[in-house]
């Protein structure tokens, strides 16, 4: 098994400690390796294997009436002693009222509990009556780059050959074991996609019309990386002879994104210091989302880059926005605690242009600024802005 060092790290830093350790993100990104991981950690640790309890709630062993009392009673029989449990629960979105059977857990026992789901029923308001202060929500991603080589330390190719098997062909896990080609590749995504779509939105909130649905999505891959409202997409649908309402397009967009399908990134007023509430941009969880839908087309690759850059981001913990600088766009401004960066990513720099450059040297304070590019000679300080390659960015030790 592969260890995803960063998670064990999160994961060890909140042992013992008082809270549901809730793990979420979208299918097949990895969530229950995670947790095969830590029962591993906790074995070499010491704990006795029968105060390890481990229950996945997708398996047919449990019907779909079983509720939060079944769920509550049938973990509690396995405690046959006064010492501590170590509870790994995984996908617990699909018990109704789980919430209720963890938080009596947490109560009423002497336990350290693990939780993860791939949906809204994961995050819903029942969270905050039953666990209010009483949990951690960690976020899962696709694999990193730097995962991505850790599964492929096998390969002979080069980290920047295998980056561009990363950029084509994603970062789920299941993908990055196997040895596939692009088509298969896709099509296992395809699956993914489609297991999230039916079963975490179209099911969930009743949707009947999948076409429109669909098309909503595609726009959306189509102008990952760029600026647009809701009401751009209700224009848009009304344009191609369709008709759907801003406030189902905001319903849409909202159940996309608590399926952990997209990522929303606010704009920031650099001048302002304060997050704007329009013209949004929204990213992938992965970038084989958009090629197995869309297919592939190297004409995308920028909008991907930036995809790309916007979730190492998040990985090391920023807090990520779109800047904004009067008339200018930073692509991001990431904030962590008093650290910020700026970067600007772009496919190649223009030789006609220093706009990328530009846009950075117009910020003036001492953070720093980056442009992450593909372009192999394009490498250095300008001004204090450092230029540097994909690769090197994402397997960098720090900013």
């Amino acid at each position: 098994m592969i260890i995803r060092p960063q998670y064990m790290n999160i994961l060890k830093t909140y042992r013992d400690v008082p809270l549901v350790k809730i793990l979420a993100g979208i299918r097949r990104c990895g969530k229950s390796t995670i947790l095969e991981m830590l029962r591993d950690d906790l074995l070499n640790s010491g704990i006795p294997a029968d105060h390890i309890i481990s229950m996945r709630y997708t398996s047919e062993d449990f019907g779909s009436e079983m509720n939060d009392k079944d769920m509550y009673h049938g973990i509690k029989e396995q405690m046959i002693d006064d010492g501590r449990y170590y509870l790994l629960l995984d996908e617990v979105q699909e018990i109704d009222g789980w919430e209720k059977a963890v938080n009596s857990l947490l109560e009423n026992a002497n336990t350290d509990i693990y939780v993860t789901g791939s949906n809204s029923k994961l995050m819903s308001s029942e969270i905050s009556t039953y666990l209010t202060g009483r949990y951690i929500s960690i976020p899962i991603y696709t694999l990193s780059f730097a995962e991505y080589l850790e599964f492929k330390n096998s390969d002979s190719r080069s980290p920047k050959e295998l980056l561009n098997e990363y950029l084509r062909l994603g970062g789920f896990p299941i993908v990055a074991l196997g040895n596939f080609d692009e088509r298969a590749a896709y099509q296992i995504v395809e699956g993914i996609y489609s297991s999230v779509v039916t079963n975490d939105i179209m099911r969930r909130h009743n949707i009947m019309n999948f076409d429109l649905f669909n098309r909503v999505v595609k726009y959306i891959v189509e102008n990952v990386g760029k600026t647009f409202s809701a009401n751009a997409i209700a224009k848009f649908l009304k344009s191609e002879g369709r008709s759907l309402s801003v406030e189902a397009v905001y319903n849409y967009l909202s159940w996309l994104e608590k399926a952990f399908v997209i990522y929303r990134c606010q704009r920031y007023d650099l001048q302002g210091k304060s997050v704007l509430k329009t013209q949004e941009k929204f990213y992938l969880a992965d970038s084989s989302l958009k090629y197995c839908i869309m297919g592939f087309n190297p004409k995308s690759i920028a909008a991907m880059l930036e995809n790309i850059v916007y979730f190492e981001l998040r990985r090391r913990g920023y807090d990520v926005y779109v800047g904004k600088n009067e008339t200018k766009e930073i692509d991001f401004v990431a904030v962590r605690r008093e650290t910020r960066l700026y970067v600007q990513v772009c496919r190649r720099l223009p030789e006609e242009s220093d706009r990328e450059v530009a846009n950075l040297l117009e910020i003036r304070d001492h953070y720093p600024k980056y442009v992450v590019t593909l372009d192999e000679l394009a490498a250095g300080n300008i001004n204090g802005v450092k230029i540097v390659h994909l690769a090197d960015f994402l397997l960098s030790d720090e900013y």
